[in-house]
């Protein structure tokens, strides 16, 4: 019989972690921490060096800035970074925005 495998029941490593996370009600929890670990990825080292504070509660990310000069750049560019972190994770995990 060698090495048949039966296609409809085998999923990705990813896809399984995605389903133990849901399961135990982490996923939300573990997208959250992704999204603060994107931060600098995303957004780049000039404006991440200047974040004060990064969280995200009920899909809205929360960022508070140390600089207003920072926090007025970024209301210019909020839509663009919007779509960047949705394109990245998804819409159902970031439906917004907030400077704070």
């Amino acid at each position: 019989m060698g090495d048949k495998r039966n296609k409809g029941n085998t999923q990705s490593i990813a896809e399984a972690i995605r389903g133990l996370l849901n399961s135990y009600h982490l996923e939300a929890k573990f997208d959250e921490a992704t999204i603060i670990a994107s931060w600098q990825g995303l957004v780049g080292v000039p404006i991440a060096n200047r974040t004060k504070k990064v969280f995200i509660r009920n899909k809205v990310l929360y960022v508070e800035f140390n600089s207003p000069a920072m926090k007025n750049d970024f209301m210019l560019h909020k839509g663009k970074i919007l779509a960047l972190f949705q394109e990245r994770f998804g819409k159902q995990v970031v439906s917004d925005i907030v400077i704070l």
